[in-house]
Order: structure tokens, then sequence, then C-alpha cells
């Protein structure tokens, strides 16, 4: 993005790399640090298994082939029609997208934990690895090629710098201001979205480009449009990502020993992501995410202190019937509990918590079903058969976010905005 504005994005903001990239924890005790380093990470799994450094190796390989159609050549190009898919489909079955990241690690590695360290990387944008198409093996050669960073001052000043960019090239942002809802209306032989907010102002634009979650853009926002409701009714027959039940908290000492970033797996792997995205009730077990960016940043917290927060993935709230304000302040001690192999003593020093759990996205985020990121990424529900980054049936309604193309992930939003970007340019000229 700065790049393509001509900026240096280290004049904004200081990026640190974090090493490892992740700590991966199981329950019988085995650990493996997930690195950056080639050399380092092959003589890891050589320890494990010499077939299974060599099987990394060509894994590595396929996962860069991957990574230069499915990212570099494909992630910001609008697919808005069928022979847009068609065109890239012999490449993609070539590359068997119609496989899952779980079956094509498979192929390469025998071992049962390092198939799991290979294929986690789905979940990072929603998906089961045992249903994600392929493709998503490029995230594992895009961490491993510019490294995984973290933001001097915490993620929120990241939102800062890209704000500050914005309003350099000329945006507005109106905080406060929701929106409540969009009526397209005919004039002088075209169209205008006239939005109407939530202090009773009504403008109109030739142009909306909606970063809602998608289900509550057509749904709500769009609610006097046939064509609008027509899209959402065909998004509640579309699968789901699953949703997360998240817990921040802050101690009064300090855990210098963890890494950035820990994946802690339960005992099991399958089983749980079958519950979690084909079930109908909260499973008992769950496997964690621990962030702990004090460990880089020690400005994140007082001195001697350490701020994170943990998640577990949890089913959609079309999925379980949960009362998550009956459960959820027990089900983050149960998680605090478990914490406790990596972060000793843990309950005795949180001085501070709280957490979120699917109704808050539902509730706060206007996600559909609670889901922390929209429409889940199958090969079925991918490029074309994702929402389009432009509406055919309502001119002048744009997309992006994660329930567009390319998807959800930090990498996959901005892109979608550089497609959605790249579009209306070209209606304007």
């Amino acid at each position: 993005m700065f790049e393509l504005t001509g900026r240096n994005l280290y004049d904004y903001i200081q990026l640190k790399e974090v090493q490892p990239m992740y700590r991966l924890i199981w329950s019988d005790g085995d650990r493996f640090d997930y690195v950056r380093d080639e050399e380092t990470m092959v003589k890891q799994i050589a320890e494990r298994s010499k077939s299974d450094a060599e099987g990394y190796q060509r894994f590595f390989e396929y996962a860069k082939k991957v990574f230069d159609k499915g990212y570099t050549e494909l992630a910001d190009i609008p697919f808005l029609k069928f022979s847009d898919m068609m065109a890239v489909s012999p490449s993609l079955i070539k590359l068997r997208a119609d496989r899952s990241v779980y079956n094509t690690v498979a192929k390469y590695v025998k071992d049962d934990h390092l198939r799991q360290a290979l294929s986690f990387h789905s979940l990072l944008v929603g998906g089961n690895p045992f249903q994600t198409s392929s493709i998503y093996t490029l995230i594992h050669f895009l961490e491993r090629e510019w490294g995984v960073h973290f933001p001097e001052g915490g993620t929120h000043a990241l939102v800062r710098t890209l704000v500050k960019l914005f309003e350099e090239l000329g945006g507005e942002i109106r905080l406060s201001t929701p929106v409540k809802s969009v009526d397209v209306v005919k004039k002088n032989g075209g169209s205008k979205h006239r939005i109407l907010d939530g202090k009773g102002v009504e403008q109109e634009f030739d142009f909306v480009v909606s970063n809602a979650d998608v289900h509550h853009t057509y749904k709500k926002l769009y609610s006097s449009s046939k064509a609008a409701q027509k899209r959402a009714k065909k998004l509640e027959k579309m699968d789901w990502s699953m949703s997360l039940f998240v817990l921040y908290f802050g101690t009064d000492i300090a855990y210098d020993d963890v890494a950035h970033h820990t994946i802690l797996f339960g005992p099991r792997y399958k089983g749980l992501l079958d519950d979690i995205f084909k079930g109908s009730k909260l499973p008992d077990d769950f496997s964690l995410y621990l962030h702990v960016p004090t460990v880089t940043d020690k400005s994140l917290a007082p001195e001697g202190c350490s701020a994170a927060y943990v998640l577990a993935p949890v089913p959609h709230l079309g999925r379980a019937d949960v009362d998550w304000d009956e459960i959820a302040t027990e089900y983050g001690d149960r998680i605090i509990e478990a914490l406790e192999v990596e972060m000793p003593d843990l309950r005795n020093h949180i001085v501070t918590r709280r957490h979120i759990t699917p109704k808050t996205f539902e509730n706060e985020l206007a996600a559909f079903k609670g889901s922390a990121f929209s429409v889940a990424p199958k090969l079925t529900q991918s490029a074309y058969f994702r929402p389009s980054n432009a509406d055919s049936a309502i001119p002048g309604l744009y997309l992006v976010g994660a329930g567009t193309h390319p998807g959800a992930g930090l990498p996959g939003v901005l892109n979608s905005a550089k497609a959605t970007v790249d579009l209306i340019l070209s209606e304007l000229n």
C-alpha cells in the first residue's frame, strides 16, 4: 500500500520480526518451534524423520508454486464472470486445488504432529484444514519468504498508521456515525446510493464500498433492494467460517520465556475440527492460539507485567446453540488452566481480563451467525463463487473485506481493496 502511494512504510511505523514464528505445543508434551530459517526448520524435522525432512522441502516447493499463481497473479484480480474462473482453471487443476490443505500436506510428510504443524494455517483465515483448498498452503511460503512481524506499539499502531495514510491521501473518516440504511434511487437516467446515518443525515453517492459483513450489507443496509435480498438468501445457504472465543488478560508478573505466538493443540485434531465445523454443540476440549505481544514489545504493559490474549476456535451461532452469557466466564477459566502448561500459576497472576464471544461478533460487528471470518474459504466458495467485488445487480455497490475475493486475513482484505479500487478506477475512466 505504501509503495503504491510512493511512500516508505518505515517512515510511519517500525516492524519487529518475530522468532520463532510460532511455537507449537501438543497435549502429550511434544514441542516444535516453527521458524523462518530453512536450515533450522529442516534440521528439526530431520530429527523426527529424515524422509519427512525431504518431504517438507518438496512441500515448500509446492507452496511456492501455489503462491506464485494463487497470490502473486490472482489475489488482487477480481473474478466477475464465470469465464474469469474458467481461464485459471487449468492452473488450479494442475496445482490440485481440489485437494484440502491437510490432504496435500499428508502427501509430503507422515508424522502426525508435522501434518498438523503444516496444515493449521488455514484456521488463521477461518478455514477447516480438511475442507479448505490446498491453495491456502501459500501461507506457508509467504511466512517463510517474508517472515512474521509485529508493529511497535501493537496492532492499533498499525491501524493508526493506515488512518494517517488514508487522510494524507484526502480521505475522510467519520467515527461514531453508523450507517442505518442505503437506498438505490434513480436519478438523471442513472442511480445514486442514498445513505441514512444514525444521526438522521441523508447523503447521496455514486459509489458505495462496503467493508461491513457481507450478509449485513445486503440483508440490513440494502433492505429495500430486491436484488440485495436475493443475494442475502443465497449467502444464507453458503458455509460460514467458525467463530472465536477470545480472552484478553494482563498479569502482574512478566512471562518472558513464552513465544510471541504459540499454538497449543488439544488431544484431538480432526475430531475437534469436525465438531467445530460440522457439529451441533460446543466441544468439551479445545485447541488454543496464544498471543503474548509483550515478549516483543514491553511498552504494551507496565514494567514487570505481561499483556496477552488467547483464542479458541468455536462453532458459529448457526451451528451450536450456546448460551455464551452463561458459560463464558467458566469457559475462560478452563482455558486459563490449560495455559498453565506454558504460563505457570497463571490463574493467580491475572489482574485484569475480558472476553469476547460469538455473540460479540454478531452484536457488535454485525457478523452473520457470529462468524469471525465471513464466508468459509472452500474452493466452491472462492474467486468467482465468492461474493463479487463489484455487484452486477446493484450498479455502484462494491465490496471489500473478508466476505469477498480473495478472502479473510490481513493480506486477503488488503488485496480485496486493491481489486475493488481497480474496478472503480476502471469505471471512472
